[in-house]
């Protein structure tokens, strides 16, 4: 799988150009290139049926790679308002401070979700960073109806830079597919993550 757009959403402070986000920024691009399809290929290649492909196995084969081959924490139960906002799909430990990783599965919604829990996370001291992968608009159609993606989203990035913090790094990263083939079969919410890696 490849990544064909890499946005800093929010960047106060020197994080963006530290060491810590140099070793964070290539492992998410490792664990994201390690993505394949189908199961023992070197590409990612996906069937072109519209709304046909599930998107679950893709998150999960990019989350086994990071605990696996960097020592990312999965599910991370975050408490840091009057209501947990629900845990965090990948986090690294730097410091004092967790790096937080939100892969997109849902709708819409669930992506501007996402992004608020991280924000809340970076005003609360909680996170030193955090970053956002979500599909393109290229990839959206072959994926589960309606996921959220980096186009429909954009046009709400001037109200989250907005957001007054003392220090704290926000990035998205796009991806895509590397082809498409219609001869492959559909990724099923039931394919195993751990095949697409």
């Amino acid at each position: 799988m490849k990544i064909v757009q890499e946005v800093s959403l929010i960047s106060v402070g020197s994080f963006e150009e530290s060491n810590d986000w140099s070793i964070i920024r290539n492992e998410i691009r490792e664990a994201i290139s390690l993505i394949v399809n189908p199961p023992g290929t070197f590409s990612f290649t996906i069937n072109p049926a519209k709304h046909g492909n599930g998107v679950k196995p893709i998150k999960e084969a990019c989350m086994i790679a990071l605990r696996e081959r960097f020592g990312w924490s999965l599910e991370t139960p975050i408490n840091y308002a009057t209501k947990s906002p629900g845990k965090v799909d990948a986090t690294k430990i730097i410091d004092n401070y967790r790096f937080a990783l939100e892969w997109e599965t849902g709708n819409i919604s669930s992506s501007h979700r996402a992004i608020n829990k991280m924000i809340l996370g970076l005003l609360r001291g909680v996170f030193l960073g955090a970053a956002l992968v979500l599909p393109s608009r290229k990839l959206y159609p072959y994926l589960t109806d309606r996921i959220g993606n980096y186009e429909e989203l954009e046009p709400y990035f001037d109200v989250w830079r907005a957001v007054k913090i003392e220090e704290g790094f926000l990035a998205i990263f796009v991806i895509e597919h590397d082809q498409i083939d219609s001869s492959v079969p559909k990724i099923t919410k039931g394919t195993d993550g751990r095949a697409l890696v």
